[in-house]
């Protein structure tokens, strides 16, 4: 079954959509890790595989339909630096957020275009998008809950640093 040009671009940007979040959470990674968090920074750093991931995920979709990905030059990812560990995660929930309506237009115009396949495909990324969202919030709270307490703050970083890397098993891609 041949893909609708325009479904087929719009696969292509979320991929350098992917590429640029993982990019992103690798630089959060990096300030946290300068800013002595090196439990977030893990987590972060096994946050920019997943992202990878994703990106992997909607290339190989778009490869097992025959057609061509295009990937673009990704820009460098801002902001560079934040001003607290709090600040980092509430720009990584609010990253998410906008990662939950790029997936959401996505599937809007794969449906538009009465790509049933690509729609059924996208399932798998529109119940992620819940998952990462809510990872993020519990994120925030856990920061928020701790601030300006050295000790929970701590212990909290050494909790992120157990997160283990679990690459994504995308249906259909198996």
């Amino acid at each position: 079954m041949k893909m609708n040009e325009k479904v087929r671009k719009a696969f292509s940007t979320q991929i350098n959509r992917e590429f640029y979040s993982a990019f992103l959470y690798l630089q959060m990674s990096d300030w946290l890790n300068q800013n002595s968090f090196p439990g977030a920074a893990h987590w972060m750093y096994i946050q920019y595989m997943e992202e990878l991931s994703h990106a992997q995920g909607l290339f190989e979709y778009l490869q097992m339909r025959g057609v061509k990905a295009d990937i673009d030059r990704i820009d460098k990812p801002e902001p560079e630096t934040w001003e607290n560990v709090q600040a980092v995660f509430e720009g990584a929930l609010k990253h998410e957020q906008q990662i939950t309506a790029w997936i959401n237009e996505l599937v809007d115009i794969a449906a538009e275009a009465g790509d049933k396949a690509a729609v059924l495909f996208l399932d798998w990324y529109v119940i992620e998008q819940v998952e990462e969202e809510a990872n993020q919030e519990d994120n925030c709270d856990n920061v928020s809950s701790a601030s300006g307490q050295p000790g929970p703050l701590r212990m909290w970083d050494k909790q992120m640093g157990t997160r283990v890397f679990v690459p994504a098993v995308i249906p259909y891609l198996e």
